[in-house]
């Protein structure tokens, strides 16, 4: 069943998920399309996780098809009839790999979910499955390696299970599951799956403060998520430091690029043969600059020259694409280089500061 036949029966739910990441495909998702055209023009290695429903995922990979928009299995993205079929997930060094269930020929689909006591209904069969509150997220969410055995997405540890990504990306919010709600249901997992996108959400993962020693500025960042502040090798967080006196700005953490501040600004880089490059799918070698989950840093700024009444204003944004990747690729649509703030302090030097 293609994503607008849940429609039907699943009219909140629907409209939740497609405002969602979920929702987007190669067809869809300009950075993501881009990215993997610059991989390859024959092969489409990211099928697996991008492309699940494809009925020739298999040929997209080995590069005997290319993607084609009129097929809805491809242009439905991570789509809701594959992510409630999942019966296994296969887990492996390189990337794990979400196996769905056979569907016997003939009869209504089985789908799988966390409800207890789901509803029947003339499309397909309800079952609850251990699967989604343990190993759904796994399968893509987790790992991937390149062919140089270079990580260039982890969002999971090994043996890390999907309860925490269900608790902060699937919150609870108002409603039954189903249009008709027979059994009464006064809420349901979200499907919209929250994420960078969403202001609030973005402040409630990192906190920050700042303090004074003098002319010596600290900055505290916390990430409160239980994953890395970074994932995807495309974006990248960092701070934006700037002194204000009487209205004009005397002093920032960086000339030109917010990169220049090291220690502010997070995101990986990969290098192949010793040269850095933008996309990292042939990448030898990487480096890292991150924040763990549930860890907090203290950076260390001197401001000089800097007096009482200034104002010092901090704000930690992040990037869909940072700038290394942009040039990289061709990117029309400004959302994936427009910062997205994360959180904002500020603070006044003191009269008795020196």
């Amino acid at each position: 069943m293609d994503n607008h036949s849940c429609k039907e029966c699943h009219e909140a739910i629907y409209e939740e998920y497609e405002h969602s990441a979920h929702s987007r495909s190669y067809f869809s998702d300009e950075l993501h399309r881009a990215v993997a055209d610059a991989v390859s023009r024959k092969r489409y290695d990211c099928a697996p996780c991008h492309m699940p429903a494809a009925s020739n995922r298999a040929d997209l990979v080995d590069g005997k098809a290319r993607p084609d928009s009129r097929d809805r299995r491809q242009r439905d993205g991570v789509s809701c009839f594959f992510c409630h079929t999942i019966a296994f997930v296969k887990e492996a060094h390189r990337f794990n790999l979400n196996l769905p269930a056979r569907q016997a020929k003939g009869y209504k689909p089985s789908l799988f979910g966390s409800l207890e006591n789901p509803d029947e209904n003339d499309k397909h069969s309800s079952l609850k499955s251990p699967i989604y509150r343990a190993n759904a997220c796994k399968g893509c969410h987790s790992h991937k390696l390149n062919d140089n055995n270079v990580t260039i997405f982890r969002a999971m540890p090994p043996g890390e299970s999907s309860e925490s990504c269900i608790r902060c990306h699937m919150p609870k919010v108002p409603g039954g599951v189903e249009k008709m709600n027979k059994r009464g249901r006064t809420e349901h997992l979200s499907h919209r799956f929250p994420g960078i996108r969403d202001a609030d959400f973005r402040r409630k993962g990192v906190a920050m403060e700042l303090s004074l020693k003098g002319k010596e500025l600290f900055v505290t960042l916390e990430n409160k998520m239980p994953h890395p502040l970074i994932i995807q090798p495309a974006r990248a967080k960092y701070l934006v430091i700037e002194v204000f006196r009487d209205g004009k700005r005397i002093w920032r953490n960086y000339q030109k690029e917010p990169s220049e501040d090291r220690q502010g600004y997070f995101s990986a880089q990969f290098y192949k043969g010793g040269k850095e490059i933008a996309i990292p799918a042939t990448a030898t070698s990487t480096k890292v600059h991150n924040l763990p989950g549930k860890s907090r840093v203290t950076l260390h700024y001197h401001i000089p020259g800097l007096r009482p009444g200034d104002k010092i204003r901090a704000i930690f944004y992040i990037r869909p694409a940072k700038a290394a990747c942009a040039r990289a690729v061709t990117l029309r649509d400004a959302i994936w280089s427009t910062p997205l703030k994360v959180r904002s302090e500020e603070l006044v030097v003191p009269i008795s500061s020196k």
